[in-house]
């Protein structure tokens, strides 16, 4: 079976939308600023773009929170950020703890990631529907430790649940991740070490203590 081209598909609809002669409206829903920085770069020409942070998986408070100053701050500081908007959605860190609840020994990458995906894009689904977003889509995909697989069937189908459509992709093609690092290094963003929930901070401090053993 072969794997979806999901850049490909994307570029297909960027084609569409450039033929057409518009700028659609898309809720892009934001991880944090480094991935959100390579993705605006990529698509912002394209699209009118709000970046949605709504992630419940990241503890401490104190974490979340840096994180969306960053993205405050990436807004403010990337030409082609100009005109971005910025919604902030509810911190309910209790509806991920749910998800995680028995599976937070489990690696990172595994089903708990999968829900928290859906978690997240679910929200971000619902809000683009309230607020009346051409499109959808989410940062995710640039991290090399994201299936865009999994994102990308989880973003279709809430697209045919809530009647919105989902801009199909994988930010990390084109060397997207690279190109995030380089931008976060420029323009001097907070880059994190773990994923942002408590689970893959616990895995790293272990994975930290094993290299301290030698």
């Amino acid at each position: 079976m072969n794997k979806i081209n999901y850049d490909k598909l994307m570029e297909d609809e960027i084609a569409i939308i450039k033929k057409e002669g518009r700028k659609p409206s898309l809720l892009l829903h934001g991880c944090c600023a480094p991935c959100s920085s390579a993705v605006l770069e990529r698509i912002a020409e394209y699209f009118n773009i709000s970046i949605f942070y709504y992630n419940p998986n990241i503890t401490p408070k104190t974490e979340y929170d840096a994180r969306v100053e960053e993205v405050k701050k990436l807004i403010k500081l990337e030409p082609c950020a100009e005109g971005t908007g910025l919604i902030e959605g509810k911190y309910n860190p209790e509806s991920f703890a749910a998800i995680a609840k028995g599976r937070e020994l489990m690696p990172e990458g595994g089903e708990r990631c999968y829900d928290c995906y859906e978690l997240r894009l679910r929200e971000s689904a619902k809000t683009a529907k309230e607020k009346g977003f051409d499109y959808f889509t989410t940062t995710l995909s640039i991290s090399p430790y994201k299936h865009s697989s999994w994102l990308n069937e989880i973003g279709g189908k809430l697209a045919e649940e809530f009647g919105v459509k989902y801009l199909f992709s994988d930010f990390k093609k084109k060397n997207g991740y690279h190109r995030s690092v380089e931008l976060s290094e420029e323009y001097g963003l907070y880059r994190q070490d773990y994923c942002g929930c408590f689970c893959s901070k616990a895995e790293r401090n272990r994975k930290i203590a094993e290299r301290e053993k030698g």
